[in-house]
């Protein structure tokens, strides 16, 4: 029998991991290096022969921010806080904007989410 997910989870306790390759670009700002192929065959013959692989996504100061705390440390509402903390009035409304910018990385495939026990988890 299958066992029935708890769906009653807040969005703010879950952690977000990284799960694509990554570099610090200009200014400190973080680059996520997002392949252009996900297709094993395609990955292994092809992608190396590229001059560019990768789609080449540029965050902002806020947005690299986050990123660094995608640690598989830090849940949505620590990193909140954080956000609070750095940025002050400049950030609000904060857990609105950092949620439609998690969300997007997850649906790009960019991160993943877990329990902080380490179970994998889509965002709800």
């Amino acid at each position: 029998m299958k066992k029935k997910e708890n769906t009653n989870i807040n969005f703010l306790d879950l952690v977000p991991v990284r799960n694509i390759e990554w570099e610090r670009g200009e200014g400190g700002l973080i680059v996520l290096l997002k392949p252009k192929f996900k297709n094993k065959f395609i990955v292994k013959y092809f992608l190396p022969k590229m001059k560019k692989p990768f789609f080449r996504i540029r965050l902002d100061e806020i947005g690299s921010y986050v990123w660094e705390l995608c640690n598989e440390e830090n849940t949505v509402s620590e990193i909140g806080i954080k956000l609070k903390e750095r940025f002050g009035e400049k950030i609000e409304p904060v857990y609105d904007r950092l949620i439609i910018f998690l969300k997007q990385l997850e649906r790009g495939k960019c991160i993943k989410f877990k329990l902080r026990g380490g179970r994998e988890h889509s965002a709800p």
